[in-house]
């Protein structure tokens, strides 16, 4: 049952989120533009120039700079949409100090991550200015999969506690429905989300021998054994579906079409701002604000297809498990526990949902349930 208290506050709270949101658009867009045109960038390319010799260690102290100097910059608006809202909603469990760690732990990964992708794609600018955006769209792919697969056992460790479930019955049932969906896993462990947050959450993590179950103990704690299985099922549709492997093509072509415009910005900046070439470290803000945009236009595009593939792992979960009362109520314990507005205004679920609203997804049980019905 949807309570209607939660969801009064479910909708405040996504709306503060959405005008957080575009507030950051801006700002960044307008920060970047203002690097750009006030000759910052031009500027800070000398400072790292004088300060190394060596190219691809510009490249890495440019990024650097830029980060840190974004995350300070932004600081206040990501302690207020990270630490301060989710406080005031009573969805972080978090102290501050905590909050922080994870933070620096994350901008520690941004940098090092990032930091490897720029150094690979000045490379390629310098060497391969034609055809840098192909090559690029191809290092980013291989990125994908090996962080897909080593993320569960070298990443999200560094953020969460895991343990393996010790709930036997439990276990032996979800190995039991994973072997029925045809999938193998590598064991089933619990998330210690309760020391970072109020909701619930679960997950089919990895890829080949690191794919496990992962349940959030605030998952485990309060919903049922019937209302587990049916979630876990649906992570399940996802791999019967092959959904990692398709998402990862279509953010492949995304990157490619991205870089590839990208690409074009890059050239007619270097006539409208006096770079040197492509491989003009002081063009770096260009193409983070070209790929932004790209990203920011198409994130409908992509958000409809991420619905699309959900939707059909709600079927799967269905047709697998044959219990939508179960289903319909794991969704709205799911809306009450994670404060999710059950049924946002159209265009927003359009613009910025990458999963069908709940209220979709409790009518999707219904509709199962009266056809189970009808057919007996």
């Amino acid at each position: 049952m949807i309570d209607n208290e939660r969801q009064q506050q479910a909708k405040e709270y996504a709306r503060r989120k959405h005008r957080l949101l575009a507030l950051d658009l801006i700002l960044t867009a307008a920060a970047l533009g203002l690097v750009l045109t006030s000759g910052l960038s031009v500027w800070l390319r000398e400072v790292v120039m004088r300060a190394t010799p060596n190219f691809y260690a510009q490249v890495a102290l440019y990024f650097a700079i830029g980060v840190i100097g974004y995350g300070i910059l932004f600081l206040p608006l990501t302690y207020y949409s990270g630490f301060v809202l989710p406080h005031r909603y009573g969805l972080s469990t978090q102290t501050r100090r905590a909050w922080f760690a994870d933070l620096a732990k994350g901008g520690a990964f941004a940098l090092a991550l990032g930091g490897v992708l720029s150094t690979v794609i000045y490379f390629l600018l310098m060497y391969a200015p034609q055809w840098w955006w192909l090559i690029a769209a191809g290092v980013m792919l291989l990125f994908s999969v090996v962080l897909a697969n080593l993320a569960p056992v070298l990443i999200f460790p560094f953020f969460i506690k895991f343990k393996p479930l010790d709930d036997a019955e439990l276990v032996a049932r979800l190995m039991r429905l994973t072997e029925r969906a045809h999938t193998r896993v590598n064991g089933v462990y619990t998330m210690a989300l309760s020391e970072k947050t109020t909701a619930a959450n679960a997950a089919l993590m990895g890829l080949g021998n690191t794919k496990r179950i992962a349940l959030g103990d605030t998952l485990y704690q309060n919903f049922t054994p019937d209302e587990i299985e049916i979630i876990l099922a649906h992570e399940l549709g996802h791999q019967a579906h092959n959904d990692i492997g398709w998402g990862i093509a279509v953010q492949t072509l995304l990157t490619l079409v991205g870089l590839y415009i990208a690409n074009l910005v890059l050239v007619a900046g270097v006539a409208w701002f006096g770079f040197t070439g492509l491989a003009d470290l002081a063009a770096m803000p260009l193409l983070a604000l070209a790929l932004g945009a790209f990203g920011f236009i198409t994130m409908p595009l992509s958000n409809g297809y991420t619905r699309w593939r959900e939707v059909n792992a709600d079927r799967y979960a269905l047709t697998l498990t044959r219990n939508p009362q179960a289903f319909i109520s794991a969704f709205e314990k799911l809306a009450n526990q994670n404060l999710a507005e059950v049924a946002p205004e159209p265009w927003v679920e359009w613009l910025l949902y990458d999963h069908p609203s709940i209220a979709k997804r409790v009518a999707l049980g219904r509709a199962f349930a009266l056809n189970a019905s009808a057919k007996n």
